[in-house]
């Protein structure tokens, strides 16, 4: 949705979950509430679609940090076999002492 500007409007977290309550809980049709407030309808219905699938997780805010964090998680369990592979080669890489060189 573009304003006046040409600027995408923004809504923060707190206006996303209370509309889709509108909806959810309020019993108020989406076309009411998109007309009062001033949104197009199919914004809404994307909003509950989000709010049903995530819950409390919905709408994380700017970017995409569900996907972020998930990806950090995957980062260190890369590292950690990274770290545990080094220790690994470094162990099986000493040379032993099984006494043939006496």
């Amino acid at each position: 949705m573009q304003g006046e500007t040409g600027k995408k409007k923004r809504f923060d977290r707190d206006f996303k979950i209370s509309t889709v309550k509108m909806v959810t809980d309020g019993g108020h049709k989406i076309s009411e509430v998109a007309r009062s407030l001033g949104i197009h309808a199919n914004q809404i219905y994307s909003w509950k679609r989000k709010f049903s699938d995530s819950g409390e997780k919905a709408f994380p805010g700017k970017g995409h940090l569900t996907e972020i964090s998930a990806l950090r998680r995957k980062l260190r369990e890369v590292e950690m076999e990274r770290d545990i592979l080094k220790k690994a080669v470094g162990i099986f890489s000493k040379p032993t002492d099984n006494g043939l060189n006496s």
